[in-house]
């Protein structure tokens, strides 16, 4: 496995670099699938903050956090990183599979957005955020999407090639967005 490192106004003394190596290379216990990994260390507000992206086998996951010691703030993002490692190796091993609720809808070409008498709500995008979108069945987005704790996932179905979007729905269980 591959460690790379990347610092932001932090330096990284040896000791402490040769610490976060073999720290990380204890992960491989659960996977010896784990293609990269990126330690990104940076210094804000008088706090060191620790990201740490893994890549198991085109499945991304990521922990993060911080703490005023640069040892303590890596030792908290690698327990996050570690906790997704073993989740997912469960899902892996877990014979039960989780539902997907298929469901299209079709927009109506003639119909006009309602205006509300209220003001106007200007919608700023804030945001604009690149990744490769990564070929996967349905049930494998969705474990995708709660390793990285999201509450929705893009990506490249592995039946059809389109490009399609698994949610969590309020209700529980899961929604996929599939094209026409």
């Amino acid at each position: 496995m591959e460690v790379r490192f990347l610092t932001r106004n932090v330096e990284l003394p040896a000791d402490i670099k040769e610490y976060m190596e073999k720290k990380v290379g204890k992960i491989d216990k659960f996977f010896d699938k784990i293609i990269d990994t990126q330690v990104a260390l940076n210094y804000k507000r008088g706090m060191n903050v620790v990201e740490i992206t893994s890549d198991v086998n085109g499945v991304i996951m990521r922990g993060e956090d911080y703490a005023p010691d640069l040892r303590a703030a890596f030792d908290k993002a690698l327990k996050n990183i570690e906790r997704q490692v073993k989740k997912h190796k469960g899902y892996l091993t877990d014979k039960a599979r989780m539902k997907v609720q298929n469901f299209s809808f079709d927009i109506d070409p003639d119909l006009k957005p309602v205006h509300a008498e209220k003001e106007e709500t200007v919608h700023e995008i804030v945001k604009t955020k690149k990744f490769n979108v990564n070929v996967m069945t349905p049930l494998e987005a969705t474990m995708q999407m709660d390793l990285l704790g999201h509450s929705f996932f893009m990506f490249k179905s592995d039946a059809t090639g389109d490009i399609n979007v698994v949610y969590r729905r309020e209700e529980g269980g899961y929604g996929l967005l599939v094209p026409k």
